[in-house]
């Protein structure tokens, strides 16, 4: 098989489900038309969709995405790329937290329970899982950036590790999720106008002068990450984040979300979303 090479294959999985196989560089996407349990308001601009399927769910992986179509607006032509923010094995649910910004993802807002989107997923690398157990495990997200923190989260603790979360926003409205990674580890804030947690950015956050960490994962607005990787450069430890690039195919077709990195011009959607600090070219 050519590395490059894409086909699709379809399948009857269930009576009246036809299920579309992507093969991507050896690796299996799924097209599913998944239904609707819950759309919940978190917030004015944010939602949470649990989305499940009557058969089981494929494999996922901490920091990878899916890209969501949106049905019923007139102004959105191409899928919608949505981290996966949690995995419930034991309701067959992937959980999608959507940032209200365009016609989209309002639209996708609108989505009632027991509709059906069509989903592709899952998409691009995940998180590097640490081969001992660790209790000094960083994860810093900042904004909806803290969407794959909460699966990463759980998937560490399912792994014998014991990790710490710092999460940063505007202000205590925009902090999402609180009691759920409460349930994974110790959980931190930051706001910028000190409404909840400590005032300021998560770099500037006590903790990280009281703890010494070994490995961060981070993702969020790409000035934090910066910020997150030059702070973990300068303290030799290891980094990896979550890169944000507008992305319109998913597969690494279309070639509009590459970033520069040691080994050339790379696909964020299909190399990516997750790279070491140290492969990327940033100036930190």
């Amino acid at each position: 098989m050519v590395k490059s090479q894409v086909w699709a294959n379809s399948c009857i999985f269930a009576p009246g489900i036809r299920i579309y196989i992507f093969y991507i560089q050896y690796m299996k996407k799924f097209i599913l038309d998944l239904t609707v349990t819950e759309n919940i308001r978190l917030h004015a601009n944010y939602v949470l969709l649990k989305l499940t399927s009557q058969s089981l769910l494929p494999e996922m992986l901490p920091g990878q995405f899916a890209e969501l179509r949106v049905d019923g607006s007139l102004t959105t032509f191409l899928r919608r790329p949505i981290s996966i923010n949690f995995v419930d094995k034991q309701r067959n649910e992937v959980w999608f937290l959507i940032q209200l910004v365009g016609d989209g993802t309002r639209r996708l807002a609108e989505i009632k329970p027991g509709d059906v989107i069509n989903t592709i997923l899952p998409l691009g690398n995940g998180y590097t899982m640490p081969q001992m157990p660790s209790d000094k495990l960083l994860l810093v997200g900042g904004g909806v950036g803290t969407a794959p923190m909460l699966y990463l989260g759980e998937q560490l603790v399912k792994n014998g590790h014991k990790p710490t979360f710092l999460l940063g926003a505007r202000s205590d409205k925009d902090l999402l999720q609180l009691e759920e990674f409460a349930k994974y580890g110790e959980v931190y804030t930051t706001t910028e106008d000190g409404s909840h947690g400590e005032k300021g950015y998560v770099t500037q956050h006590s903790i990280l002068n009281k703890v010494r960490f070994e490995q961060i994962y981070t993702c969020g607005p790409k000035p934090m990450m910066m910020a997150v990787a030059k702070y973990a450069k300068s303290n030799q430890i290891e980094c990896e984040v979550s890169l944000e690039n507008t992305m319109a195919c998913g597969i690494g077709a279309c070639l509009c979300c590459v970033e520069n990195t040691t080994e050339g011009h790379l696909c964020v959607c299909k190399e990516g979303p997750v790279f070491n600090i140290n492969k990327l070219l940033w100036q930190i």
